[in-house]
This record gives structure tokens, sequence and C-alpha cells, in this order.
């Protein structure tokens, strides 16, 4: 039985990539990780910052210990009152955000420029 290949006439072409932040080659920063930061700053709590993420408590410290280990000095500090960032945390969340901007306008750039290159091309082999 012949096989018949036909084009969908209204898919689109999209650039599509995930955001993270790298250290020493590592992934370090990344959406989920700057959320449970933004959680710990809101509830004081790194188990409370789990429970609202809905992950475990051991999930959320491990993720806390492995970007302080990492990072020069500590982004969340831990004591008996509860969790705060440090300066240095609330730096990062925010070249996190600004990083993630561009990436994203990048992206759209991206695909619109497939799309226009893609429509140009439609009916003829690429």
């Amino acid at each position: 039985m012949p096989v018949c290949y036909t084009r969908r006439m209204n898919s689109q072409l999209k650039a599509d990539g995930r955001f993270w932040l790298t250290l020493n080659g590592k992934n370090f920063l990344g959406r989920g990780r700057v959320e449970l930061l933004q959680r710990i700053r809101e509830t004081g709590s790194i188990s409370k910052a789990a429970k609202a993420m809905k992950m475990s408590y051991k999930a959320a410290w491990d993720a806390v210990d492995s970007m302080n280990a990492s990072w020069q000095s500590p982004l969340v500090e831990s004591g008996p009152a509860g969790s705060r960032l440090t300066e240095d945390g609330e730096r990062l969340i925010e070249l996190f955000q600004k990083a993630e901007a561009r990436h994203a306008a990048f992206m759209l750039k991206l695909t619109d420029d497939l799309s226009t290159s893609t429509s140009r091309s439609q009916g003829r082999r690429v």
C-alpha cells in the first residue's frame, strides 16, 4: 500500500529551549530553583517553600545546599528563626529574570525568522 506524505498547512516551525545559568559547566540556576528562592523569601522557610511547590523538604534542602555550596557565599541562610535570602540570593534572582527575559525575546525573534524563511520556501524543497 503506498504511503502518502502530506505537509500540514497550519504547522509552524518554532525555536524552543530552556534557560539555565551554569557554573563551571554544571546547571546552577533555572526557573525551578529561582521559584524555590522566591518562595523561601515569601515564607521565611525552606519547608513551607517546598510545600508550596509540592516538592519534598529533602529535594528543596538539597537544591538550597547545592546552590549554597556552588556559589562563593550562601544564597540562603537558615537558623532557628527560619530561612532568608542573602543579598547574593536576591541579586541572582534579579540577574536570572533579566537574562531569561532576553533569552525569551531571542527565541521569539528566532521563531519569527524561521516562520518567515519557511513561508518563503513553502512549495520548494528546502
